[in-house]
């Protein structure tokens, strides 16, 4: 029998999107330490140590000892990378408490697994009507219970502090079982609910990344993106957190352009930069007092207009104008020949609707029919 629900993230139709595993490609390393990193719901990942010596490996499902009782969690690591893994997350070993693998997970732990996710959703929703109904400021994002169906996590958002005493208590009377409540953010909440992103792919939040970092606007502006906020928000209402992916790249890459891009003093006229593509070096402009006309110009030969500007050199542009506007008439040719097979149906308009029909009406020959009357 296998879980659907064990390690998955939380999304809306529970449909996980495959992508590829580089872990895969890499051999086992569990000899080489005892240290283990499993996940559980969403993106949690806890570290545990395998006393026993077990012949596990990554993507089984292994039963890992709790406080108190027992959890079941996926191996995601094993080995040399979950030793340095846990070096890298865990910044006091001291304070943590690495507790022991007790063994892979049978049928009946699967089963039980399994009766504790479908038991969330409605604990959720419960969960939520007590919170308005004692009118505290707070919003439980999800629920997570534990392997053995005897404990669970509320994962809840709050912009302050909230004395939720006495919503504990109320819960523990109403499900029966062991209350932990742990505050989340709105990055966070995202990872539990899980989705797709604006790139076709599974939210990086609820896949695999773990560690959130707050974003400003000045990555989407280094980077030469839109400023336009519902572009570079993501499903968190926040900016995306991928923007951060390829910053170090957008920055080696200015460092070859100017600090300033100045306008240009050319023949026709001043020309001011618009728009700057840092990985293909090309520049944007567009001559100031002249709608519409627009040219681009590659980093080397901005430079070179630059050197001529000092010198009082006003250079032509002739040939970056015709360029333009050859490229410019090509994509209206492109955009026309998208449709030109569609019939367009002229407008309607009710009043000649109306005469044509009285015209044909009265062009119709009449019937007389004559009565002989006696």
């Amino acid at each position: 029998m296998s879980c659907n629900g064990c390690s998955m993230n939380n999304s809306t139709n529970n449909q996980v999107v495959d992508s590829y595993k580089w872990l895969n490609d890499l051999p086992e390393t569990a000899d080489q330490s005892d240290i283990v990193e499993v996940k559980f719901k969403s993106t949690r990942r806890e570290y545990y140590k395998n006393t026993d010596k077990l012949p596990i490996r990554r993507g089984e499902k292994i039963v890992v000892s709790s406080s108190p009782g027992h959890d079941v969690g996926e191996v995601t690591l094993t080995g040399y990378l979950a030793e340095k893994q846990y070096q890298r997350k865990i910044k006091t070993p001291s304070r943590y408490t690495l507790n022991n693998v007790f063994r892979k997970a049978t049928e009946a732990d699967l089963e039980k697994l399994l009766e504790a996710r479908n038991s969330e959703k409605p604990t959720m929703i419960r969960a939520r009507q007590i919170v308005g109904e004692l009118g505290l400021d707070m919003k439980i994002g999800d629920v997570e219970f534990r392997g053995d169906n005897r404990k669970a996590i509320f994962y809840y958002i709050a912009e302050g502090r909230v004395d939720f005493r006495e919503l504990i208590k109320l819960y523990a009377q109403e499900f029966g079982i062991r209350i932990e409540m742990k505050q989340i953010g709105a990055r966070q909440e995202a990872g539990l609910i899980g989705g797709m992103g604006s790139c076709g792919r599974e939210l990086c939040c609820s896949s695999w990344k773990t560690n959130f970092t707050s974003i400003s606007s000045d990555a989407a502006l280094k980077q030469g993106l839109s400023p336009s906020a519902q572009k570079m928000a993501g499903a968190c209402g926040k900016l995306k957190c991928c923007l951060l992916y390829e910053l170090d790249t957008y920055i080696e890459a200015r460092n070859e352009f100017p600090k300033e891009l100045l306008k240009l003093d050319l023949a026709k006229g001043s020309a001011k930069p618009f728009k700057t593509d840092y990985l293909k070096k090309e520049i944007w402009y567009g001559l100031e007092g002249s709608m519409g006309t627009t040219f681009k110009l590659s980093l080397k030969q901005v430079k070179e207009i630059i050197q001529k500007n000092k010198r009082g050199i006003q250079p032509e542009i002739n040939s970056y104008e015709e360029d333009e506007k050859e490229v410019n008439e090509m994509e209206v040719t492109l955009d026309e020949s998208i449709d030109r097979f569609d019939k367009k149906k002229e407008p309607v308009n009710k009043k000649n609707r109306r005469r044509n029909f009285k015209a044909k009406t009265n062009s119709r020959p009449k019937i007389v029919v004559k009565k002989n009357i006696q």
